[in-house]
Formats: structure tokens, sequence, C-alpha cells
């Protein structure tokens, strides 16, 4: 496939990778095989640090630079609020981590540590208002993520179709559509709307490489276009799988029970039952809406080359306009 199609994506530039893609860093999805593949086949991948320690951290960025040696970047997802975010930051700079996406927290407080440290740094917003914030704090590109997005969303709602273009109206750096997006179709849609890139979760979560559970990947494949949820509303909009938990989460919101009472619920460690796992009437399995779009288990590069193939030929039957 020729590259000529990206020659002048600033995303691609930016990341120094071939193809605009990014691989979302998925709780106890997105350790090192998935990464590297991802980045090995064009993309960026990156680690998600969501579901580790600052020790295990650490051993999925020593494999993921053996397995990509120094020709293939990659990068790290951190969630800002975590209490022992600055020891996973450290463990980054560390390792001479050199991409950081990063999401639920305030960039300011990073932002500038990271830059100094010769990093890019990245960061997801759910609306345009905070799009404009996070450039005003120096980040060097935003994702905007709609509420079609698996895993926790932003209280807004705001579907991707329609959060893009205000985004790209109220930003001059690169941004980068997450949320819906499983395919080439969704990928030309979303340059369309005036994104650089795409970040992809879901599609990525079933694949070979993912670190998740063959039946949490089973149920992904399995899910029809109405088999997701949005739930856990009064402490963390949280979009997953409609499993005997989540249901029962529905159930909770329906009767408007206290947060306390939904934390008390949730308990502990229910994406790890859920995804890691494959608890299916305990776990919290966390898919977006793309879920109805995936038909099969493939591998990662697989993945990848089919997203261009049918970003080429949607981009052909429409005349051959795009922003690549």
């Amino acid at each position: 496939m020729s590259d000529n199609l990206f020659n002048n994506n600033p995303v691609c530039s930016f990341f120094n990778i071939r193809f605009p893609i990014i691989q979302a860093g998925m709780v106890w999805v997105s350790g090192w095989k998935l990464c590297s593949a991802v980045s090995r086949a064009g993309g960026l991948g990156l680690l998600g640090s969501g579901s580790m320690k600052p020790d295990l951290l650490r051993e999925h960025i020593i494999k993921t630079r053996t397995a990509l040696g120094d020709e293939f970047p990659f990068g790290v997802n951190l969630t800002l609020m975590r209490k022992d975010v600055s020891d996973l930051v450290n463990v980054c700079l560390e390792e001479k981590v050199k991409i950081f996406f990063n999401s639920a927290g305030n960039p300011a407080l990073w932002t500038e540590k990271l830059k100094s440290a010769g990093a890019i740094a990245v960061h997801v917003v759910p609306n345009a208002k905070l799009a404009r914030k996070a450039a005003e704090r120096g980040v060097d590109a935003v994702i905007c993520e709609g509420v079609e997005a698996g895993g926790h969303n932003g209280v807004d709602e705001i579907p991707t179709f329609t959060l893009v273009p205000q985004v790209r109206d109220a930003v001059k750096i690169p941004v980068i559509a997450a949320g819906g997006i499983a395919d080439g179709r969704g990928m030309a849609a979303a340059f369309a709307l005036g994104a650089d890139g795409v970040q992809i979760g879901t599609r990525f979560a079933a694949t070979i490489e993912s670190s998740a559970s063959d039946r949490y990947k089973q149920a992904v494949v399995d899910a029809g276009e109405s088999d997701t949820v949005l739930a856990l509303r009064n402490i963390g909009l949280t979009r997953m799988i409609k499993t005997p938990f989540a249901l029962q989460c529905v159930d909770y919101e329906k009767r408007g029970v206290s947060a306390d009472e939904t934390r008390a619920l949730l308990g502990e460690k229910r994406e790890r039952k859920g995804i890691f796992e494959g608890l299916w009437g305990e776990g919290q399995l966390e898919a977006g809406v793309s879920a109805g779009l995936i038909r099969e288990v493939l591998p990662a590069a697989v993945v990848v080359e089919n997203l261009i193939r049918e970003y080429t030929e949607t981009v052909q039957r429409l005349g051959g306009a795009s922003r690549a």
C-alpha cells in the first residue's frame, strides 16, 4: 500500500509513523504485545498504564522497546487522576518514553515536565472548551473522544460526529478523533470532519495480541449495534457491554440510588474481572458502540492493513478528497 496518502499528514509527521492511526491505551488490553504489533504495522501503539503498577509499567516499556528497537515509536497512556501518577511518570521518564497520551486530569500539572524532558504530550478531551484549555496549557495535540467510545466518557455525552468539527474549529494543534471508529469508513468520516488522525480502541481490543481474555474478545465479536450501554453516571459515565453487571448498574440508575450505593455496587477490580478474567456475570466489559462493526478477532497488523485499504476505497468512492 502506498504511503503517499499521508505524506503531508501532521499526525504522521509528529509521531514519525506511516499511518495516522493510534491504538488506544486501554486497561487490561494494551500491553507490550499489542503496542509493539501496532507500531510495527505503521501506526502508533500505546501502553495502557491504567491497569499497571510502576514496576509492571517499566517491564512493559522495556519489552516494547526490545520488540521494536529504535525504528518504531510507541507511547504510554496515563490517567492523570491516579494517586500514583507521579511514580508512573517518573518510570516513563527514566525509561526515556517520548510520547504521552494523557486523560482524566489537568494537563497543566504535567505538560511542562513532560515537554521539558523532550517528550510529546497529548491530552484527551470530551468537548471543545476543554480542547482550547488543553491547547493553552501547551499540549502538542488533542484527542477528541465522542460518547460512542468504550470505557469512561465525558458527562456532556457529545457524539463524535459533532465533537470533531467543533474541536477542529477551536484549536490549531493536531486533532485526533476517537469514539465509534472501527473501520476505514469511520476513519474517512473523521478526516472529513476535520481530524488529522484517529485513535481506535475496541477494534484493537479484539485482536490476537490484545491481553484481554478470549471471553471478552468473543463478547466484542458477538455484540450488535445495541449491545453496549452507558451507566454509572453518578460516579463516572462508562460505556460497557450489556452483561448482568451492566444491567444491574442501569437498574440502580433508574432507581436513583446515591453515589455511595453505586460505588458499593462497583466494588473493586470490576474491569479486571470483565476484561482480563472474562467473568461475564460479574465483570465490567468496557467496549464502544463500534463493537457492532467487529466480526472477528484478527492480528493487529491485519487490522491496520484493513483500515488503510477501507479508507482508500472510501476516499476513492467519494472522489478523492480528503485531509490526508
